[in-house]
């Protein structure tokens, strides 16, 4: 089950932050541009749309587990698509898929994956799973929140939570993120059969555009989907209010190099 709902439109429309991380993970990979990437947790498919710019006689195996997710990137590469560029870019094969039942009918060269793996709890078996997905020899980069990532935001927020009328819906609450530190990261890569993992944290602050929007559709979309409707805008008031202008993220990203 997924850890919670997206709406990949809304995070299409607003999520030019995450795009620019991505896009800087995207420039670590090496390609030929013949290559079959698997892009692991596509999102609404902005990376996925510059990744095939980069394959333009290889494809990209591009999943996620949200089906919202999956036909926002649909929409938007059919839209980037015309007929006229077919020969400027590589093919693509969109999925809705869960990263721990990753089966694939091939080895792929590369996977590509940004803002993903901290949605999932179990890392032992999601480097195993990608392990098994690439060919001997095949790099999987990767980007996502790592040990201490937007500490000073949730700090924001659970005080917010701490009050009434917020508090009784977060009794039983537990945060659905997994934020891991390097050395942690590396030895579960190794133990999942990687030959070579490099890993490493990187202070990422980020003052987004339609900071209200960004914030309720990604940052503090776990607390906005467990408070019932009438209280969310009154949540993201009251969040905003302690935040003060101009709204900062503190991301911290945990970077991903290793080599099966």
């Amino acid at each position: 089950m997924p850890v919670r709902e997206w709406d990949g439109a809304s995070y299409d429309r607003i999520s030019g932050t995450m795009e620019a991380l991505g896009r800087e993970v995207l420039e670590r990979l090496e390609l030929n541009g013949d290559e079959l990437v698997l892009d692991a947790g596509c999102g609404s498919g902005r990376i996925t749309e510059a990744l095939l710019e980069r394959l333009p006689r290889g494809r990209v195996i591009a999943v996620d587990e949200s089906s919202s997710m999956v036909n926002a990137a649909r929409e938007r590469l059919e839209r980037s698509s015309p007929e006229s560029t077919d020969d400027r870019r590589g093919t693509v094969d969109l999925r809705v898929l869960d990263l721990l039942e990753l089966e694939l009918e091939e080895p792929v060269d590369a996977i590509l994956s940004t803002a993903t793996f901290h949605w999932i709890s179990d890392h032992d078996r999601l480097f195993g799973a990608l392990h098994a997905a690439l060919r001997p020899g095949g790099r999987l980069v990767a980007q996502c929140g790592g040990e201490g990532n937007i500490d000073i935001l949730r700090g924001e927020a659970r005080a917010v939570l701490a009050g009434e009328p917020y508090a009784e819906h977060f009794a039983d609450w537990q945060a659905p993120w997994n934020y891991t530190g390097p050395e942690q990261a590396a030895a579960r890569l190794l133990s999942a059969g990687f030959a070579s993992a490099s890993c490493w944290l990187q202070p990422a602050p980020r003052q987004p555009e339609h900071a209200r929007e960004f914030l309720s559709t990604i940052v503090l979309g776990p607390h906005v989907q467990q408070l019932p409707d009438e209280l969310r805008d009154r949540f993201m008031d009251d969040v905003l209010a302690r935040l003060g202008e101009p709204v900062v993220v503190d991301y911290v990203r945990l970077n991903i190099d290793a080599t099966a």
